[in-house]
């Protein structure tokens, strides 16, 4: 589907159920390829990266059986190739998890360099540094990084990761679980999908401690073995929800979820202003009645409740976040305003001076048929997640576009950046584009 149309101004009011975690799902079906057996994985979401991840495991010789949208059946002991490339495993960001599953198990992976979306700097280095440090060669040689082991079986080692990567833990856990001897992880991520992964991998036989803790250890075994294993919730497709609660208003009940996962983002609401009720054994109520009071934002949902910021109460505190690397306009309700026309604000490094953040205001209050475009980024549950928000909450505005609409060459004239978003507004006295 090309576009939403969507009236809004409306409560939200119903019951919605959240799907698999699109994040765990990726790293535990590369790692389904790590056994001869047969792996069952249900509470798989149905979306496009976990579809071209499947179509690529079929092109090396995985039997993949969709037992259902949700369901899939996995039989990796025929992999004839170990070479994964391809335009469309340049679309997606995973794709390097078939470095760590391959070199685990075969000793030799080539695999194309990792598409996804134009977010800035994201490096693979510390995937690079985890298998070199467990005896790989690694290099890059015509668009494809290939690692090979000599003697074809990786060892143990002792891996620091100089910045926190999920991919990057999640990866090194995948080459470790075959590797001999132990590995340890320090300065690990500690989201829920990685303690997932390891869930997922010690059911299939593997020795792995220490997940959602910042030092993993992780005890080689011979090989691993079949099974069946559910997908966790997705905290991010739930954290959308209950940012549009936030935003339009409503009573909302969430369904299979976790939440604990939930923590974060629920802790933020409620100091915003928002009700959250736990319902056991799998549910949340979501519930938002009044204007939101708080500056308090949830790091990984902080592009999901950029739209709901729009809403403050005039008398809400200023919101400042130096550590995110964001350019969202919508992130820019209450972000620091400049004191004096012209003056920068720390709009969480929106291109937009307090002029600019003026009209922006102007034009989201009047704006009337406003398509809104969004570009391919790295999880649209999240980026993309915050403009439907934003249209929920606002009346009028009745259409949002998807891409891909990635505009070669379009910069900020100002920065020099380009654009995570194009707003198109059009209202009685004003049309134009502000990003």
């Amino acid at each position: 589907m090309e576009q939403y149309a969507i009236n809004g101004g409306n409560p939200l009011v119903g019951e919605v159920e959240i799907g698999g975690a699109k994040n765990a799902a990726l790293p535990i079906l590369a790692a389904s390829l790590m056994t001869d057996e047969t792996v069952l994985v249900e509470n798989m979401p149905d979306v496009r990266d976990t579809n071209i991840l499947l179509k690529d495991m079929a092109g090396i010789g995985a039997h993949v059986e969709r037992l259902d949208r949700h369901s899939v059946r996995i039989n990796a002991s025929l992999i004839h190739d170990l070479t994964v490339e391809g335009d469309s495993v340049k679309k997606i960001r995973a794709s390097y998890y078939f470095l760590g599953a391959l070199l685990g198990r075969l000793g030799t992976a080539r695999v194309s360099m990792p598409g996804g979306c134009d977010l800035g700097g994201r490096p693979i280095d510390q995937h690079v540094k985890g298998f070199v440090s467990m005896g790989a060669d690694v290099d890059v040689r015509s668009g494809l990084i290939c690692a090979k082991v000599p003697g074809g079986r990786l060892a143990g080692g002792q891996v620091y990761l100089d910045m926190v990567s999920v991919g990057a833990t999640m990866n090194i856990m995948l080459a470790a679980v075959l590797a001999d001897g132990m590995t340890i992880i320090e300065n690990a991520a500690k989201e829920p999908h990685i303690v997932d992964l390891a869930n997922f991998l010690n059911s299939m036989g593997a020795n792995i401690m220490g997940a959602g803790t910042d030092v993993i250890k992780i005890r080689g075994v011979k090989q691993l073995r079949g099974g069946a294993y559910s997908i966790i919730p997705d905290q991010i497709e739930a954290g959308t929800y209950m940012a549009a609660v936030a935003a339009a208003g409503g009573d909302v009940l969430i369904q299979n979820v976790i939440p604990k996962h939930l923590d974060c983002i629920t802790a933020k609401l409620v100091e915003m202003g928002v009700e959250v009720e736990e319902l056991p054994p799998e549910g949340i109520a979501v519930v938002a009645t009044g204007p939101l009071t708080s500056d308090a934002l949830a790091e990984k949902i902080m592009a999901l409740c950029g739209g709901g910021l729009s809403f403050f109460d005039a008398a809400a505190p200023i919101v400042t976040r130096e550590s995110l690397d964001m350019e969202h306009c919508f992130a820019a309700s209450r972000y620091g305003r400049g004191d004096e026309e012209g003056e920068e604000g720390d709009y969480l490094n929106c291109p937009m001076n307090k002029a600019e953040y003026d009209a922006f205001q102007e034009a989201l209050v009047t704006a009337q048929r406003a398509p809104v475009h969004s570009f391919d980024v790295r999880d649209p549950k999240v980026y993309e997640g915050c403009m439907p928000i934003e249209v929920l909450a606002q009346r009028g505005v009745d259409a949002m576009r998807y891409g891909p609409m990635k505009p070669v060459g379009l910069r900020d004239p100002a920065t020099g950046r380009r654009p995570w978003a194009v707003v198109q507004l059009r209202s009685e006295n004003r049309e134009g584009t502000l990003y």
